[in-house]
């Protein structure tokens, strides 16, 4: 038997022959090429055993250790969602090269896209197991029980003050048909439309959103005659190359993950589609909602499903909250899209709750600032809970609307501002209403909230006396000190 010495029991380290190293998870299951019109999904990665880079550590002693890099998180499909998911036929195969460079991206700040789908075989149909995220969502039933805020009446007068400075904001009687060139936040006919628009312009600027929605159009649309209107072939985007979904929308911002959460949304309304259809020619089975849908929708269903045509429109036979609970079924699509959607495109009441109503509602103190103990903390997903029980029905539209513009507009309630940004001294129409985070934000004087008051056309200020606006001012006094 032929001596080890320490070279050579290095060398036989470096080289792996030692024995298998055990990774923290496994990489994934190298995707086999397809021959010329099979199946392949337009996000199908191919891995590759030895693309796991290795990366010697040395010291001074006489053992040295091999440190077998993890694959990257951002190789992976965004927020768990698996490696592969097949499409319909008729798919053009993609280029190889294209699918294997991924970049990194960054999450949704927006906490809508927490989203988990079982990892499924590269040569299986998607799975339509997925395990979403628990939002804490309590329908009908505040997390905050004991707290009594917002009144009814507290929330006719902000809609009132807000009004003054920002024009009634009313719910159209006949939506509008959306524009290809502008995402916006779902107010269109068709919910598959709705949801994929509001999709587009999470965690972005209403331009950046636009711009993504027009390259969808450019991309993927057409102009019906018989309507003489422009749509966007969904079915298309579905089947069509991951990178070519991407590049149609990458001027909008964290195009890697939606152009994702996008196709595999669109696959699972497909093959539901595809459900529906079988469901309603078999006598003995009855799809959901069906006991509510005339005989007509039936067959404008079936004829949908026959051409391919992706829709979502039966949801208007859903409830409010099982159509929410649809919604939040699909990747990338969170509370607040779930909530915009119903509120815009549905018509139903649904106090919808993004980065601007979620400050608004804490400046006026319709949340706690400090919960008690076994209630969950406050944010946006507690937010909406509370506000959706205590903001009544028929406001709810409005408040959105003007919470939303004012969140964006007013110099002192918008998210960037403080006493030395532009136009502050133009001050605010809810002053004496809210109490923002900070001296920086205005923490008002007892002064100033006075003559707020009095330009709302409040003589006795709401109740207070004199040591109330005292007492507040040294409360604000203490909290910057601390």
């Amino acid at each position: 038997m032929a001596r080890t010495t320490r070279a050579s029991a290095r060398a036989a380290e470096v080289s792996g022959t030692t024995g298998p190293q055990q990774l923290s998870s496994p990489p994934a299951t190298p995707v086999p090429d397809l021959p010329q019109g099979r199946k392949i999904a337009p996000n199908v990665k191919k891995e590759k055993a030895n693309e796991l880079p290795t990366t010697h550590v040395s010291n001074r002693k006489s053992s040295r250790k091999v440190i077998k890099q993890e694959e990257s998180a951002a190789d992976e499909l965004p927020h768990n969602l698996g490696s592969t998911f097949t499409t319909s036929p008729g798919l053009n195969k993609p280029d190889r090269k294209s699918l294997s460079k991924r970049k990194r991206h960054s999450a949704e700040p927006e906490g809508d896209d927490d989203v988990k789908t079982e990892d499924v075989g590269n040569a299986e149909p998607m799975s339509r197991k997925v395990k979403r995220a628990k939002y804490g969502l309590t329908p009908g039933i505040s997390p905050f029980p004991d707290y009594p805020r917002p009144t009814s009446e507290e929330c006719y007068e902000v809609r009132r003050l807000l009004e003054k400075a920002h024009g009634k904001k009313a719910a159209p009687k006949v939506i509008p048909e959306g524009s290809m060139n502008v995402a916006g936040c779902g107010e269109v006919p068709r919910v598959v439309d709705a949801l994929v628009r509001t999709r587009l312009s999470a965690a972005t600027t209403g331009r950046n959103s636009s711009a993504a929605m027009d390259g969808l159009f450019k991309t993927f649309g057409y102009h019906d005659k018989t309507t003489n209107k422009d749509y966007v072939d969904w079915n298309a985007v579905r089947v069509a190359p991951n990178k070519e979904v991407f590049e149609a929308i990458k001027c909008g911002g964290l195009a890697q993950v939606k152009s994702k959460d996008i196709q595999t949304m669109l696959q699972m309304v497909w093959e539901e589609n595809q459900e529906r259809k079988a469901a309603h020619l078999d006598p003995a089975k009855a799809p959901a909602g069906a006991e509510n849908e005339p005989e007509s929708e039936k067959q404008d269903e079936i004829s949908r499903a026959e051409q391919d045509v992706i829709s979502l429109d039966h949801v208007h036979l859903l409830s409010t909250q099982d159509a929410i609970d649809k919604f939040l079924t699909y990747p990338g699509i969170g509370p607040k899209t779930a909530s915009c959607v119903a509120l815009f495109c549905l018509q139903r009441p649904s106090f919808a709750v993004d980065t601007h109503v979620f400050r608004l509602c804490q400046y006026l103190g319709w949340v706690p600032k400090t919960t008690k103990k076994g209630q969950p903390k406050v944010n946006r997903e507690t937010t909406y809970s509370h506000c959706d029980v205590r903001v009544p029905d028929e406001l709810k539209y409005p408040l959105h609307q003007l919470f939303l513009e004012h969140g964006k507009k007013c110099p002192r309630c918008r998210a960037a501002t403080s006493q030395n940004s532009a136009n502050w001294a133009d001050g605010c129409v809810i002053e004496h209403l809210v109490k923002r985070h900070g001296a920086k934000k205005g923490g008002i004087s007892a002064a100033d909230r006075k003559q707020a008051q009095i330009a709302a056309g409040l003589s006795d200020y709401e109740g207070q006396e004199e040591d109330d606006f005292v007492e507040d001012e040294d409360e604000e006094a203490e909290e910057e000190e601390q």
